[in-house]
């Protein structure tokens, strides 16, 4: 082994950032206004272009056509056409028909698909492409495919007609519980603007009844070179013959000789707050947003970057604040965050979210606006100041160790801001030198001023939502006058301090020693089998220069317990998370980690349990230490703790229970895997249940033995650093005298799950405040072990040929989907190195509840078609496109190695040598793809599903629970047909956060196709 250090380790990088001079400005300096870094230049038809090379990743460039215009420009009878003629531009242009340009897209491995292409706002429309430029012809034909979308869609009546189901598709998809809540609060916050009457999805009736002419009306207006930019960001061998490209591709085109102007709209700002109280029936829970509405600020000076810093200091302060008080006793609410944002062009907001328990909303209020009162009356101490100076120091430090390793993704996002946005691109050197140079500046005093624009008295909405009516509009207003009240009488106690521990670990272990080293130089690893047991894999990669990245694994999880344990112990992780897993509470363990980035986090599963972390490669020792924390922590549930976590996971349940999808998921689950305990969702019977001493102990006992777990570490390592620390804080974990929860991987006890032997239809009817319509479809299917690494690679492939065949048949040839989903599920299976796994495939769309059964039957109908006349060739060479491709950008990345070298020892075939089982999988690979032609794939369609399909499937479909009235209503009238884009099926509830966030980033929640 070499011991050397590389001469780019990450010291030298750190010392780098560390010894970069700092600038000397003056505020009133202007930021160039030229973008840094790019061939930037503009076309005599008014076209921008923005060209710049990039190797990250290899061979593949980022692609992106920008247009200055979305909703907030359509006329009354023209809402959701912006967002209808980005549908039109995938299905035909001038030189491309019936969606040849999907076709294109998947033949070259870059994928089409809902939420991948194409973005419309308010404020405009941008197309993205990714693709692959390892063929010179590829990047020229991509180019052509933008210039197409400029100004030669062609918007037919017929091509109209074939994509109007879809966009129904996505509007009605959109009329969920999320949909509603975000419309709303759009509407209320936009309230006097034509932003408010422009939602990008647009009007049902409008969708339905616009006419090819009025669409081909607005592209023309509105889609002019003028108000254009392409931009290309890649791997070229050289960036001017790009520009030469766009020149040729885009030069002859020609607009409209006078551009129509572009309008601007006003938000109106309001002294006097605005209030709501609504009232969602299938709302995940219960949250408050309050929104403070102002003019967005230009960046154009030194200051004006000064000004952006201190306000980021400001957000991340009170968000400190927030989390410590959700982990207090008896917290006001669950989670609370604050963020800044543009909404539109012209309106910034600052928009705090919380989320709390049913009938918490006023306590919630109430205490969030009193934090803002608390800032503004006593300010932010130093203490806080320095902690949030060392977060933002650290974050820009880790950009400038990575700025050679910026994804091209991530830079044509930047472009596409400089153009639609006017914000500065000067490049990440010059602003990590100011960011070196300000920061340490920046006081106190000025942070806390933002508070000031925090005030109920600038723009502010305040709203509440609740699945049952508690809060009232006079309830809210009653609190903004009691804290208004307080504050001015400066009854509000300065903030609380912590006591921090300096040490996450205060007595250094004794370092273990290696007993055992392997190399394995086909993956470029090293294996090192410590004293206590405990086996360490690294692989040191240069992928990007700020990241480190691990997991470790022990055999043996919750299959193992009894029925009468499962509920308790499954509750093991959340318990002790809210604790403290590590030694320390969470809130104490954010500031002992502030200016470092390490991460670790837990997890247990069915037959494994497991650790995953992340981390710079300079804070390697603070990560390896949590992990040592891990295993030498043992968590007691404290009272008030435990009740917190348990009214947690009570409104979780309750929202299941609300949720139409969520009763779909479970019904699905039921039918298909038995009405077993573990895969049977949690009840409230079940939570009361729960044991939070018997929920500590398991956990304790998952992570205390290092002699049953495996360790991956992949990423910018450097060995002579990051061994001595391995063998310190992971040898150093104290081997147990007797085996703690030792398991052999073949004698594991397997889950209580089988699947249908019969052929099952049903109807899930569930009550909705709009239809909602879902199918799913499940084969089961069964891979024989003596050919089981090359069937879990057919299996992938025919997983990609499936979901692709299935959107060219329901959605561009009969027009009655958006999407359509495929998932493979073998998880459910012991990691036994003996015996078949069993398994489904499953498909997922939506559709109108009229037609359910009908498209159900033409999806099992093109299943039948491919079992009994095979794919065409075309098929076949997409979809081994489509993987090499996605291979190809998984190998510059440490996540891919990282499950690649997890899923070798992991593998059924894993007899102690990592390299030849990962040798076998990877020859596997290549073997499928060689085999892969439209026979072969027809064979393994009939081998690997049940053939003919039709004889063994299950079919669930999600329909409205109509009423007895209605029903029968319905028998005389006809049927009106309607259309909603896919919903994806929802499994469970992952975090009540989850919908406050989303709601205020809804000028973020465009619409894509």
């Amino acid at each position: 082994m070499d011991l050397l250090p590389a001469e780019n380790s990450q010291i030298a990088k750190k010392h780098g950032f560390r010894s970069l001079k700092l600038v000397n400005v003056d505020l009133d300096d202007v930021l160039a206004e030229q973008p840094v870094g790019v061939d930037y230049g503009r076309l005599d038809n008014g076209l921008y272009y923005y060209v710049r090379r990039n190797s990250k990743p290899r061979m593949r460039a980022a692609l992106a056509l920008a247009v200055k215009a979305g909703s907030v420009l359509e006329e009354e009878d023209e809402r959701g056409v912006a967002h209808i003629v980005e549908h039109l531009a995938f299905s035909a242009t001038k030189r491309y028909t019936n969606h040849d340009i999907v076709k294109f897209l998947e033949s070259i491995g870059a994928e089409f698909g809902a939420c991948q292409n194409a973005v419309t706002s308010a404020d405009d429309t941008v197309y993205e492409l990714f693709v692959p430029v390892d063929k010179p012809e590829l990047l020229s034909q991509a180019i052509l495919v933008l210039a197409e979308f400029s100004t030669e869609v062609r918007v037919s009546k017929e091509d109209l007609e074939k994509e109007r189901g879809a966009v129904l598709e996505e509007y009605r998809g959109n009329r969920n519980a999320t949909g509603r809540m975000q419309d709303a609060h759009w509407v209320l916050m936009m309230e006097g603007s034509q932003y408010a009457e422009r939602l990008p999805i647009g009007l049902e009736k409008v969708i339905r009844t616009v006419s090819h002419e009025t669409v081909k009306h607005f592209y023309r207006k509105w889609y002019h070179l003028s108000n254009m930019a392409v931009i290309a960001v890649g791997d070229f061998s050289d960036t001017q013959s790009v520009v030469e490209l766009i020149k040729t591709n885009f030069g002859q085109k020609r607009s409209a000789p006078e551009p129509a102007l572009i309008p601007t709209f006003e938000v109106p700002s309001h002294r006097e707050p605005r209030f709501s109280c609504f009232v969602e029936s299938e709302a995940a829970g219960s949250a408050v947003m309050i929104s403070y509405k102002m003019q967005a600020d230009q960046l154009k000076t030194v200051k004006d970057y000064r000004d952006l810093l201190a306000e980021s200091m400001f957000l991340y302060a009170l968000n400190q604040r927030f989390f410590k008080i959700s982990r207090r006793r008896n917290p006001p609410y669950f989670s609370c965050s604050a963020a800044a944002d543009v909404l539109v062009c012209p309106l910034k907001a600052y928009i705090m979210t919380s989320s709390c328990k049913e009938k918490g909303t006023i306590d919630a209020l109430e205490s969030m606006l009193i934090e803002v009162a608390r800032v503004r009356l006593h300010g932010f101490s130093e203490r806080e100041i320095s902690i949030v100076r060392a977060l933002l120091m650290s974050e820009i430090e880790s950009a400038y160790l990575e700025r050679d390793q910026m994804q091209s993704t991530s830079l044509r996002d930047e472009y596409l801001q400089h153009f639609l946005r006017n914000e500065p691109v000067v490049g990440i050197e010059y602003e990590a030198q100011l960011q070196k140079t300000l920061l340490p500046y920046i006081t106190s005093s000025e942070v806390s001023k933002y508070s000031e624009k925090l005030q109920t008295t600038c723009s502010c909405v305040i709203k509440t939502i609740e699945p049952r009516a508690s809060a009232t509009v006079d309830d809210l207003k009653n609190v903004v006058l009691k804290i208004n009240s307080i504050e001015e009488e400066r009854n509000i106690s300065p903030w609380d301090e912590e006591n921090i521990p300096e040490e996450i670990v205060t007595t250094k272990p004794n370092a273990g020693n290696i007993v055992q080293q392997l190399e394995y130089p086909n993956i470029g690893a090293t294996e090192l089998i410590l004293s206590n047991g405990m086996r360490v894999c690294y692989k040191c990669t240069d992928f990007l220069a700020d990241q480190v990245i691990f997991t470790g694994f022990s055999y043996g999880g919750l299959s193992e317990l009894h029925e009468s344990e499962y509920f308790s112990c499954s509750m093991g992780t959340t318990i002790a998370g809210e604790i403290g897993v590590f030694g320390y509470r969470p809130s104490e363990l954010m500031d002992m980690l502030a200016g470092k980035r390490a991460e670790v986090g837990v997890n247990l599963g069915a037959y494994m349990r497991s650790f995953s972390g992340d981390c710079s490669p300079s804070d390697l020792e603070t990560a390896l230490q949590l992990v040592y924390q891990l295993f030498t922590t043992s968590v007691t549930p404290v009272g008030e703790d435990v009740k917190i976590v348990m009214q947690m996971a009570e409104e979780a349940v309750r929202a299941q229970e609300r949720d139409p999808y969520t009763a779909f998921a479970n019904r699905v689950k039921e039918l298909n895997y038995g009405n077993s305990y573990f895969f049977r969702p949690i009840r409230i019977c079940d939570l009361q249940k729960v044991d939070p001493l018997k929920a500590c102990q398991y956990f304790n006992h998952c992570f205390k033995d290092p002699s049953t777990f495996t360790v991956v570490i992949v990423g910018n390592i450097d060995p002579t650093i990051a061994i001595p620390l391995i063998l310190q804080y992971l040898g150093g974990i104290p081997r147990p005298p007797e085996p703690i929860m030792h398991f052999n991987r073949d004698e594991l006890k397997g889950l209580p799950f089988t699947f249908p032997s019969t052929i099952i239809r049903e109807v899930v009817r569930s009550p909705m405040v709009e239809e909602q319509c879902s199918v799913q479809l499940c084969f089961p299917v069964e891979l024989k072990n003596g050919a089981m690494v090359e069937e879990i690679h057919v299996v992938g492939f025919l997983n990609k040929l499936i979901e692709t065949k299935l959107v060219q048949v329901l959605r561009f040839k009969h027009g009655q989907i958006y999407s359509a989903g495929v998932s493979v599920f073998l998880g459910g299976n012991k990691p036994s190195r003996t015996g078949n796994v069993r398994g489904d495939i499953s498909i997922n769309f939506s559709c109108d509840p009229a037609i359910s059964s009908k498209l159900a039957d033409l999806a099992l109908d093109e299943i039948l078609r491919l079992q009994e006349e095979g794919p065409s060739n075309e098929d076949v060479l997409a979809i081994i496109e489509i993987e090499q491709r996605a291979h190809e950008n998984g190998l510059q990345e440490n996540y891919y190695w990282l499950d690649r070298i997890l899923r070798s020892y992991q593998s059924r075939i894993y007899a102690g040598d990592v390299g030849s089982t990962f040798e076998i999988i990877d020859e596997a690979r290549s073997k499928v793809r060689t085999l892969l032609t439209p026979v072969t794939v027809q064979l393994a369609l009939q081998r690997i599903l049940p053939y003919p399909c039709r004889k063994l499937f299950t079919s669930v479909i999600l329909m409205p629970q109509t009423s007895r009235i209605k029903l029968l209503k319905s028998f005389f009238r006809p049927t009106q047909t309607t259309y909603h884009r896919d919903a994806k099926m929802l499994a469970g509830i992952a975090g009540l956060a989850v919908l406050a966030i989303s709601l205020w980033r809804y000028s973020r929640s465009t619409l894509k196709s």
